[in-house]
């Protein structure tokens, strides 16, 4: 009987002395980090609760190596990004294809201008897409414009009579009854704002119904696109707005 203690006894010591030196190993060893990619199966099956499983998207790197096709159509991101062109033409063709970038000869520029016109004038060409705003010296301020589409072309002198920011837009009866023609019903009036057709500014010429206007579509510059308006990026509309005043003549071609 005593001899079965003495050997109890030597067991648990051995066994209190093996789980110290398990637990001193184990806890020298640094823990396991399971990966996220491993880890959000596990959570998927637990349910309920407020635990919600976390969706981990692909790698770039795995990306490019399942298609190495995606590896070229890679976009740059940041500072020198280039806005993406809509494929939609591609997609359906009744709808053209929005060009994402506007040519650099359409931003506004200072160039040499030769003209009859005293400094202060607006002289529009419409063939080139161009506006300029008339400056001592044979120079002038350049902006590019969209203009009038086919059969909405004209050309003629006027004044600005009226200046307006964020001008509201009542399209006339004979625009509403050709756009209901084609299935497009537009509003009877619409207060000035970012999603206006008149953009930020608006300088009206003479008692016609035309104008010098902003657009809330700045790839249309360069484009025959509107019903005989001259359309400018918001930028430039209101950097034009700010060099003229009432009275400016306006000349079109």
């Amino acid at each position: 009987m005593m001899k079965q203690c003495i050997l109890l006894a030597v067991g648990a010591v051995s066994l209190f002395a093996s789980s110290a030196f398990a637990d001193d190993r184990y806890q020298s060893r640094p823990p396991v980090i399971v990966s996220p990619d491993l880890t959000a199966p596990w959570v998927m099956q637990l349910g309920g609760g407020n635990v919600q499983p976390a969706v981990y998207p692909v790698r770039p790197a795995a990306r490019q190596a399942a298609n190495p096709q995606a590896q070229r159509a890679i976009q740059p991101r940041g500072l020198f990004a280039r806005p993406a062109v809509q494929q939609v033409a591609a997609v359906r063709p009744q709808y053209p294809a929005i060009r994402g970038q506007l040519d650099p000869q359409f931003l506004p520029q200072v160039v040499d201008y030769q003209t009859k016109e005293k400094p202060g004038t607006i002289v529009i060409d419409t063939n080139n897409r161009f506006l300029y705003l008339v400056m001592d010296g044979g120079q002038a301020r350049r902006y590019g414009v969209g203009v009038g589409k086919p059969g909405f072309e004209w050309a003629g002198a006027h004044t600005v009579t009226r200046k307006q920011e964020w001008p509201d837009w009542t399209p006339p009866r004979e625009m509403v009854a050709r756009e209901a023609a084609k299935g497009h019903y537009l509003p009877a009036r619409m207060d000035g704002g970012e999603a206006n057709p008149l953009g930020a500014r608006a300088m009206y010429l003479g008692s016609t119904l035309y104008r010098i206007h902003g657009t809330n579509a700045p790839w249309s510059i360069g484009s025959a696109v509107s019903s005989g308006c001259i359309r400018l990026r918001n930028e430039d509309v209101i950097d034009l707005y700010n060099r003229v005043n009432v009275g400016t003549r306006v000349i079109v071609m």
